[in-house]
């Protein structure tokens, strides 16, 4: 029975990858005594699992993209999920060119974070927008927090709608909850009994893990897209719990005159440089520190604070992030946009006289004016 066990066990139920007991440093790693268990788990997810602690294995960037590229010679249904927090430094935005003509279904997570107040449809028609200036086209969107089983029922329905017999691909970026919700469709829609890892960590899943479906189809989980262009990759992982909220935000609103900086914490400075005294309204995670001085004195500041005064990351950690680079940014008179950067939030632009703004934020960091969410 047990060599039995061992010769199914050729992949971890946890994250997907192969399992393997001769190299300890590589994904997949699992103690030759652990193999019969059942059901089995590499070390990686069970020390995530039990710990919350993740081993800084990598999986190669063009295994994922030719996963990808896979899709679109299958009939399948293509589950897309999306961080709202993180719209566009998480939306996979050259997905129409691999999954070639089947349908895409975007699921948008974590709706939770934003206050309560918010008016559901207009977020929807602000997603649909945004999504189609990207290029993708969707035949539904889905808004829901996987997390908080909210709107959890509407995925369902959605999957029962569009899947018409075929297999579900679901792809992401890392860390836009996508195991989570995976997990409940496990739950709610599938007879097997497993579960995947979750984690804060980015790339937590490692290879396509297949859950199969009483049909004889089955939901196919691929490994989350690693975007270096979001906060959320180059900070410590230490420090990700301040990162990133894991309740609804409540919104700081600045008055500020022009001239004036706020540091958000030690990675981020923003300066209003011109424009009329007007209203910047951060929606960042509530666990960052912010800081608020003078233009003409900021670089001071920042050179005796950073890392101390001004919040974290410390100052040691600071030394692996990216130096800063300066986004000049002008938003016109009338428009209401937002100053997106990912993995970090945004800030809402309130007033009407226009503004410019420069942003700066570690090398390679998406930092760019949208339409405003709220």
């Amino acid at each position: 029975m047990k060599e039995q066990q061992h010769s199914q066990a050729s992949s971890c139920s946890g994250c997907g990858v192969q399992l393997q007991s001769g190299k300890p440093e590589l994904p997949g790693f699992l103690p030759e005594a652990a193999m019969g268990r059942d059901p089995v788990i590499c070390q990686r997810c069970f020390r995530i699992r039990n710990y919350n602690e993740a081993s800084s294995v990598a999986v190669d960037q063009d295994d994922f993209l030719r996963l990808l590229g896979s899709i679109g010679s299958t009939d399948s249904l293509v589950v897309h999920i999306v961080d709202l927090y993180d719209f566009e430094g998480s939306l996979i935005s050259g997905l129409q060119r691999f999954v070639g003509n089947n349908p895409v279904l975007l699921v948008v997570n974590k709706i939770d974070l934003l206050p309560k107040a918010m008016n559901v449809n207009r977020l929807r028609n602000w997603v649909q927008k945004q999504a189609k200036a990207e290029g993708l086209r969707t035949v539904d969107v889905v808004l829901c927090s996987a997390k908080r089983n909210m709107g959890f029922e509407h995925v369902i329905d959605a999957l029962e709608q569009y899947r018409n017999g075929r297999d579900v691909y679901v792809v992401g970026a890392t860390n836009v909850g996508k195991s989570t919700l995976i997990n409940r469709l496990i739950r709610d829609y599938s007879d097997m009994e497993r579960e995947l890892t979750t984690s804060r960590y980015p790339g937590t899943t490692l290879d396509a893990v297949h859950i199969p479906l009483e049909d004889g189809k089955a939901i196919i989980d691929t490994p989350g897209i690693v975007y270096a262009t979001r906060m959320t990759e180059i900070v410590p992982r230490s420090f990700l719990g301040s990162l990133l909220p894991d309740k609804p935000i409540k919104p700081l609103v600045y008055q500020l005159n022009a001239g004036q900086t706020l540091f958000i914490g030690s990675l981020v400075r923003f300066d209003f440089v011109e424009g009329d005294r007007q209203s910047f309204t951060f929606y960042i995670s509530n666990a960052l520190n912010m800081h608020r001085t003078k233009l003409e004195r900021a670089d001071e500041l920042y050179a005796d604070h950073r890392g101390q005064l001004l919040g974290g990351p410390s100052l040691e950690e600071l030394e692996s992030i990216p130096a800063w680079t300066r986004h000049s940014l002008r938003v016109k008179r009338g428009v209401n946009k937002d100053v997106f950067i990912s993995g970090l939030g945004w800030i809402q632009v309130n007033g009407t006289s226009g503004a410019l703004i420069d942003v700066y934020a570690p090398k390679g960091v998406k930092v760019m004016l949208r339409d405003s969410m709220i």
